[in-house]
């Protein structure tokens, strides 16, 4: 199954947001998932999703949602060229022994730290799926107390 990364402009509204999800639950379709803003014009926000099938599905999905009324404009940015980043707040132990391994981390994975305590760090780190992945995949070992991600957001590139 593949990953599709749908781009929404829905009015900015009470009650759109549980429509669109009511959609994709109602369908049996699975979001993995969901990032909401408001856009540069107040009454209009941008719902990123994320959700896996084959592309018959996501035509069925794209269709569904173009019905319903609240929804201006649906893309799926799967197939075309278009910028993801997701981001997360990572907080882990940072005992005296792992302190400087996990600030090399930060420092080659551009992030940053921006809570410390005694005994935890708190970092930030942008970027894509991978990118989180990976640091997470590092951060692990020295003790995951807590994460927090936004799931994706996207916006398709221009044509040069």
């Amino acid at each position: 199954m593949q990953k599709h990364t749908v781009s929404l402009l829905v009015d900015n509204e009470p009650g759109v947001l549980s429509r669109v999800t009511g959609l994709f639950s109602g369908r049996g379709f699975n979001i993995e998932s969901l990032c909401v803003a408001e856009t540069l014009d107040p009454s209009v926000s941008r719902i990123t999703l994320v959700t896996r099938g084959d592309d018959a599905v996501a035509e069925q999905i794209k269709k569904q949602l173009n019905k319903l009324v609240n929804v201006l404009k649906v893309q799926d940015l799967t197939g075309t060229e278009y910028v993801e980043r997701e981001m997360a707040l990572i907080k882990v132990q940072a005992r005296a022994e792992s302190r400087a391994e996990i600030l090399r981390i930060v420092d080659i994975f551009r992030c940053k730290v921006v809570d410390v305590s005694p005994t935890h760090y708190t970092i930030e780190v942008t970027g894509t799926g991978g990118k989180l992945a990976a640091i997470l995949a590092l951060l692990k070992p020295m003790g995951i107390k807590e994460i927090a991600r936004t799931g994706a957001i996207a916006l398709s590139r221009e044509k040069k």
